[in-house]
């Protein structure tokens, strides 16, 4: 029998080849760069060998002209980042003209990014607050309430998206691990939520910033984990709730990939897509060809 029929064989071979999976990109990745020019991003995508692209909301443009785009580099486009809410094509804005935008570019998924906070919050930035400070003060007020809300929620969305043919997912960063007494918020999202109508996006390198491990988690949830975001993280990274982490190329930080990919396939992802956080050590695109050509020859 030759060593390629044999189990370790098989194991060398490289993952996503094996798997028969396309290797992605959320689009965040290359945000200003996506912005000056987005055909000319979308090609050099396609060139560096990524199939799929996840988009980080519409982006200001028609959604045909997202389409066009994206045939024009020969790139699918099976997810979309969706706000929870502020603007029409958001889930708490005409979720028929949302349909009609996600059916457009392709998309069969509408991932919620973040969670949705409550009325009583105040959503703008105080004073000497950033985006980030904000969003920090916001989810330290959240409580085991607020996130069943969410919960509630995304089923209502979902529910509603399904006749169109469209799953409802939601992204995690590493707050939702703020341990709210004997749970947290993303253990009550994936308790409250209907199996059958909200999947989930891991985000590995927001779980891992948290002190979880990935893999752990993946196992105790089973098939509701249905896409990734292949992002890694420094080992400098200290374990925290409070959006802060390290970040680096796929391939050269903390995560062992040759242990997470085959562990997310088993438990049902199957939309894998690459992401980065800034501060970037290189230009966007150079770091998006790292991460691609790491993960197209990683054996796993």
């Amino acid at each position: 029998m030759s060593a390629a029929a044999t189990g370790a064989g098989a194991a060398a071979r490289p993952f996503f080849k094996t798997a028969g999976l396309p290797i992605g990109i959320q689009l965040y990745t290359l945000g200003p760069d996506a912005a000056k020019d987005l055909g000319g991003t979308l090609k050099a995508v396609a060139g560096i060998g990524y199939k799929t692209v996840e988009l980080p909301g519409f982006m200001g443009k028609a959604p045909g002209d997202l389409r066009t785009a994206l045939d024009a580099a020969g790139l699918a486009c099976p997810s979309v980042h969706v706000q929870p809410r502020g603007g029409d094509l958001t889930f708490s804005g005409d979720l028929g003209k949302l349909a009609a935008a996600l059916h457009a570019v392709g998309a069969k998924a509408a991932v919620a990014p973040i969670c949705w906070f409550p009325d009583r919050m105040e959503m703008r930035p105080q004073a000497g607050e950033d985006m980030g400070g904000m969003l920090r003060r916001l989810v330290s007020q959240m409580t085991a309430d607020d996130w069943k809300a969410n919960a509630e929620f995304l089923n209502q969305k979902a529910t509603l998206l399904k006749k169109e043919g469209l799953k409802v997912g939601y992204h995690n960063h590493n707050f939702e691990f703020l341990p709210l007494g004997s749970t947290y918020g993303l253990e009550i999202l994936l308790k409250e939520t209907d199996p059958s109508l909200v999947t989930f996006e891991i985000d590995v390198g927001w779980v891992a910033a948290a002190g979880h491990d990935p893999a752990a988690l993946l196992a105790r949830h089973k098939g509701r984990f249905t896409m990734m975001h292949v992002k890694d993280i420094k080992p400098t990274t200290t374990p925290n709730f409070a959006l802060k982490m390290d970040p680096t190329e796929v391939g050269s930080g903390a995560i062992d990939w040759k242990k997470l990919l085959p562990a997310a396939k088993a438990s049902g992802v199957t939309g894998f897509f690459v992401e980065q956080e800034p501060p970037f050590e290189r230009p966007r695109i150079e770091a998006a060809k790292i991460c691609h050509d790491y993960l197209a020859g990683v054996a796993a």
